[in-house]
């Protein structure tokens, strides 16, 4: 089967998790700099089966797009246009970088490592991939 990525996506760093081959389990898979983004996916995709791509929505707190959108919409375009057969879905991130704070607390991890950045990017994708797939599992009853 193929995978699912989730991306956090971020002005200077990216966030990325992806499935198991079976698509039941989200796991943290790296952090780059979004620079690198585009080659990063093209190295794991001719490495991977992806079938969907989850791409994380910031929304404000008046539910209306965030200030990043715009550079979100146009990276969305540039994968849209390169692999026309992976499924892209937006999905809601509202919260994520503070749930992935508070999980980093509830798990022992000591307060420097927390000052990671990358590593709460990271996580932030596992929490879009988990939170995407939870609600795909309520649509499949």
């Amino acid at each position: 089967m193929a995978r699912i990525i989730a991306i956090d996506y971020g002005e200077k760093r990216t966030g990325i998790a992806v499935t198991d081959p079976l698509c039941i389990i989200a796991n943290g898979l790296t952090t780059v700099e979004t620079k690198d983004l585009l080659n990063f996916l093209e190295q794991y995709f001719t490495n991977e089966k992806v079938d969907k791509l989850i791409i994380g929505y910031p929304k404000t707190l008046q539910n209306k797009p965030a200030a990043i959108i715009d550079k979100i919409d146009k990276f969305t375009n540039v994968i849209s246009q390169r692999y026309p057969n992976i499924e892209i879905i937006r999905h809601d991130e509202r919260f994520t970088s503070k749930i992935a704070f508070q999980t980093m607390i509830d798990s022992g991890i000591g307060k420097k490592a927390r000052q990671n950045k990358a590593l709460i990017d990271q996580i932030s994708a596992t929490i879009i991939l988990r939170d995407y797939l939870e609600s795909t599992q309520y649509e499949k009853r």
